[in-house]
């Protein structure tokens, strides 16, 4: 019974960490069809990039997470598609996956389109028994297989109108189950991957002929969860060196910083001060979030 107990927490912290089971970033803004596949191609961008997201670093088994991304307009077609593979880590779990996203840009006026996307995922969810064997043996509440591969999808529609940038997505309709427990579980004790809405907008302010200021925000919704918030701005100075400061409810304060290097690539940084209860246990672990993008515009 303890073995059965502890796998089903274990099971039940992978599946539900956060109340989030897909990844987010300190600089999500930076990496648009993250959360929304309409956001495929919007602003005529052309980019492929890479991240790297450690959180509670110094932690054994703290979350990893790395991406690649890329988004690409098609102006002929009026279309915009993307995706980003991805591999995250926490413990003697992990969650391999690629997303790729197809959005329809409907131009409305001279200042503004409105995008409509869809995204497809595929991704498997792994647990690492000889990792836990000290433990729990050959505890049968595992089943006999360590992964699992799982189907999902999800839509998207976003509006951008010069300096405004507004959105809202709903990711993992399926809802697949894990099914990792062999055993007998009632319809609410099943792992299962639940669907994430997002909502999310920003705004260029130019304050001077140098300096703009972009204001932004993304609301997470889960069924049966807390809404979670992250809320930021970000100054970037003659379109050079950026810097921001931002705040996700109930967990860190944020603050990201970096450089766009010949109008082609951009360097970035995250770093994140905890604030949730977790701290009290961590010795002072932060989260480091690394960005690597480049811009194919002329």
């Amino acid at each position: 019974m303890k073995h059965k107990i502890l796998t089903a927490l274990l099971v039940a912290f992978v599946a539900v960490a956060n109340a989030q089971q897909l990844q987010t970033s300190s600089m999500y803004d930076m990496q648009g069809i993250l959360h929304n596949p309409s956001m495929a191609g919007m602003q005529q961008t052309n980019l492929i990039g890479v991240s790297y997201r450690s959180q509670w670093a110094g932690i054994s088994g703290s979350p990893k997470t790395a991406t690649v991304f890329g988004s690409w307009d098609l102006p002929k077609q009026a279309i915009g598609i993307g995706g980003y593979v991805y591999q995250d880590k926490t413990g003697p779990t992990s969650r391999t996956g690629i997303q790729l996203s197809l959005a329809k840009h409907i131009v409305m006026d001279e200042k503004g389109t409105l995008s409509l996307g869809l995204e497809t995922r595929l991704q498997q969810y792994a647990l690492d028994k000889t990792k836990l064997s000290a433990t729990l043996g050959n505890d049968p509440v595992l089943g006999t297989s360590d992964s699992r591969f799982k189907y999902d999808a999800g839509f998207g529609i976003a509006y951008n109108r010069k300096n405004l940038t507004i959105g809202a997505s709903v990711s993992q309709l399926v809802q697949s189950k894990l099914n990792f427990y062999s055993g007998n579980l009632t319809t609410n004790e099943e792992a299962m991957l639940y669907r994430h809405y997002y909502f999310h907008g920003q705004y260029n302010w130019k304050v001077d002929e140098v300096t703009v200021i972009t204001p932004n925000a993304l609301v997470i919704y889960l069924p049966n969860a807390p809404v979670s918030y992250q809320v930021g701005a970000r100054m970037e100075h003659n379109k050079t060196f950026w810097w921001g400061l931002g705040y996700r409810s109930h967990q860190s304060f944020m603050l990201s910083a970096g450089l766009h290097i010949n109008k082609k690539f951009t360097l970035g940084y995250g770093y994140d001060d905890y604030i949730s209860p977790i701290s009290n246990f961590d010795n002072g672990a932060s989260g480091h979030e690394v960005l690597l993008r480049y811009n194919f515009a002329k």
